[in-house]
């Protein structure tokens, strides 16, 4: 248990300040010498490096969908260690998402699994008493979420002010400051600069972060906030630490890893470097824009997508550094390359000349590409093993021609391959969170240490044919989180040593299904004796048969019991006891809705073996699919009625003749990623106003 004073500062929708409130606030307190972190929810490097700046020590990120709900209490205990107060931006409106999901990765849902009250900034330029409806509904909307206060922003005048404040104090709402129109200064740094400023500590940084909290100071009741933040209570749970992450026997060596980034910020989230430096490597750090060679002894480089693509002149005019890079991957030495990145190492950006280590050209597009992928490894490379599964985001305008090379770094479905695998070099724009996998940054120090042969196993390949692939030993944070049926690698709850075949990726070449193949991860646990199964189900090792399926155990029907299978979702106490809801379970029919706080949840199901139903009953058939019906037909239900939707599924029954969630059987397309649903991704609402200002310039890739 640690007592943390924290809060959340989010509003009705984007556009009402809070970015520049969450900034102000920690600036403001760190000016009183109080000791102060930033966080900022969803994977937005620039305003993390704000709020990093503000603060004093580096802001972070917390992400349910990068890095698994049951992270976030542990990872926010970990950057909150030794802070007097944590203040937590949102992103986007209080109960909105960037997937369609807020229930998973929501800021309310964060705030509800750090027990954090909530501060709603409103722009009150256009409002009078109708604000007390809006902050009405807002409290009364999820009884799980703790509004304790308002922020007026925008206010016209003191008669404006008195009249907000007498139809909040009717509904016995707090008002905890009002900042009048030109209070807060449109001073941060243009968003197309990204964390840039922040990483050269520029004066124009510098001086925005300093006016933004003399502004809140001014307008803002600052004691009545850090009282509210005070109010929280104890976090139970582990701290994440990266030692524990990493585990395992370190290294005789400590290799020189080169981080790409400035004085005053990195490129990549701050757990990367920690985990780094845990699993035995020495960090230094490499300015892009401005350094002329790696640093002396470099072993291995790293390039996160926090740098903007806005500065590709100022990358290829650093030449020196650029035949530096390239010297260094041709030689064979480890890279590792995100967002950006890519595109220098290609041959030219915009026309421009960059480090040519790819053959590759990129131009900058229309349209924005921006969401989350689940991404599968097709080959070995120095960041991951073929057959490796992990969640990233990807934000970007470039386009890469060819999208992908002959080995490509990532699969997902929906898309075609993407990314750049050759020699020791990982390219793509597609952006990880390395605490989601903390195995990453070990397998990265053990390619430095080994040098341009690559480590025996390590080298790029195929997933070898027929083979099973290699499932690592549970993490200490529980069982596996499923997002869309792909569990992380780096936390599958079975022993060492246990393998379990994986589903046929689409796109990954030498897989072929030996039959129709469902979305999701089949739940027949590995070795098992029916893996010579008939002709649709589970796919059973690659290039064999497939397997019948397994109905799920939390998903049999009414009054019977399920096979053992190595997925049962665990439902153990509450999201406030446990800082999880297993994505699994979110939004199920008979999934447990959040606890309040201090009480428990449904009783747990011991991994392998067969659960009860929710609440003791049976549910629909399993994976996504109809219950003891064949594969894509009707359930327990009267024949030619669609089935309920599996564990997988949180979005209602399939249309006729199809499971929910899945791919419809003989010759159907996958749905678009990250919908499984099927619903595409330019109709994923919501980005920060201040970085994808128009949501139809976002399109899928």
């Amino acid at each position: 248990m640690s007592a943390q004073p924290r809060l959340v500062v989010s509003a009705p929708s984007s556009g009402h300040g809070k970015t520049a409130i969450a900034v102000g606030l920690l600036a403001a307190a760190a000016a009183r010498g109080v000791q102060a972190a930033g966080f900022k929810v969803g994977p937005d490097h620039t305003d993390a490096a704000y709020l990093g700046l503000a603060a004093g020590r580096p802001g972070r990120n917390l992400d349910p969908r990068l890095v698994g709900a049951q992270r976030i209490a542990p990872l926010f205990a970990h950057g909150a260690s030794g802070a007097q107060l944590s203040v937590i931006e949102g992103a986007m409106g209080l109960f909105d998402s960037l997937t369609g999901q807020p229930e998973l990765d929501g800021t309310a849902a964060v705030a509800a699994t750090l027990r954090a009250p909530v501060v709603l900034v409103v722009d009150v330029a256009a409002m009078g008493h109708s604000l007390a409806a809006l902050v009405h509904g807002f409290r009364m909307f999820d009884e799980m979420v703790h509004l304790g206060g308002v922020i007026l922003n925008r206010v016209a005048s003191p008669r404006h002010e008195q009249m907000l404040r007498t139809a909040l104090d009717d509904i016995g709402m707090p008002v905890l400051g009002a900042l009048r129109r030109g209070d807060l200064p449109n001073v941060l740094p243009a968003r197309a600069h990204g964390p840039v400023p922040v990483a050269h500590r520029t004066v124009e940084a510098s001086r925005a972060v300093r006016r933004l909290g003399e502004a809140v100071a001014g307008g803002l009741d600052l004691e009545r906030l850090m009282a509210l933040a005070g109010s929280a209570p104890a976090l139970p749970g582990p701290i994440w630490t990266p030692s524990e992450a990493v585990g395992g026997e370190g290294f005789d060596q400590r290799p020189l890893v080169a981080l790409a980034g400035g004085a005053g910020a990195p490129y990549t989230y701050v757990e990367t470097a920690e985990l780094l430096t845990a699993a035995g490597a020495d960090v230094a750090v490499v300015d892009p824009l401005r350094d002329e060679s790696l640093p002396a002894g470099t072993r291995a480089l790293i390039v996160g997508a926090g740098l903007p693509e806005g500065y590709a002149e100022e990358l290829s005019a650093n030449r020196r550094l650029c035949n530096a890079v390239a010297k260094f991957a041709h030689d064979g030495w480890p890279v590792v390359a995100e967002g950006v990145a890519l595109p220098w190492l290609g041959r030219d950006f915009d026309g421009r000349p960059m480090c040519a280590v790819l053959d590759a050209s990129a131009i900058t597009g229309d349209q924005t590409v921006a969401g989350y992928r689940e991404a599968t490894a097709p080959t070995t490379s120095p960041l991951a093993p073929a057959g490796a599964r992990i969640t990233g985001y990807k934000q970007h305008r470039a386009i890469v021609t060819p999208r992908a090379g002959a080995v490509p770094a990532w699969t997902w479905s929906g898309g075609n391959p993407e990314g750049f695998v050759w020699r020791q070099v990982h390219a793509s724009q597609l952006g990880l969170h390395w605490a989601a996998a903390p195995e990453i940054a070990k397998r990265v120090v053990a390619a430095a240490i080994a040098g341009p042969g690559g480590v025996p196993g390590q080298q790029p390949g195929p997933i070898p044919h027929g083979q099973p692939v290699p499932v690592p030993p549970p993490g200490p944070y529980g069982p596996p989180v499923v997002i869309s049926g792909v569990p992380f690698v780096a936390n599958d709850a079975r022993p060492t040593g246990h393998t379990q075949p994986l589903p046929v990726a689409s796109g990954v070449p030498h897989l072929q299904p030996a039959g129709p193949v469902a979305s999701g991860v089949p739940h027949a646990p590995a070795g098992s004796p029916s893996m010579q199964g008939g002709p649709h189900g589970s796919p059973g090792q690659y290039g064999q048969p497939g397997s019948p399926v397994l109905p799920h155990p939390q998903q049999m029907p009414h009054g019977q019991a399920g096979p053992p299978g190595p997925h049962a979702p665990f439902f153990g106490p509450g999201p406030h006891e446990s800082g999880a809801i297993p994505h699994e379970a979110a939004g199920l029919p008979g999934a447990h809705p959040p606890q309040p706080y201090g009480q428990g949840g449904p009783v747990p199901v011991s991994h392998g073996q067969s659960g009860p139903g929710s609440l003791g009953q049976g549910g629909p058939g399993s994976h996504g699919q109809s219950g003891p019906g064949s594969l894509g037909q009707s359930g327990s239900g009267p024949l030619g009625q669609p089935g309920g939707p599996g564990p997988h599924s949180p979005y209602g029954p399939a249309p006729h003749g199809h499971s929910a969630g899945s791919m419809p059987i003989a010759g159907g397309q996958p749905p678009a990623m990250n919908t499984p649903g099927g619903t595409s991704e330019r109709e994923i609402p919501g980005f920060e106003a201040r970085g994808l200002a128009d949501t139809a310039d976002i399109t899928a890739s």
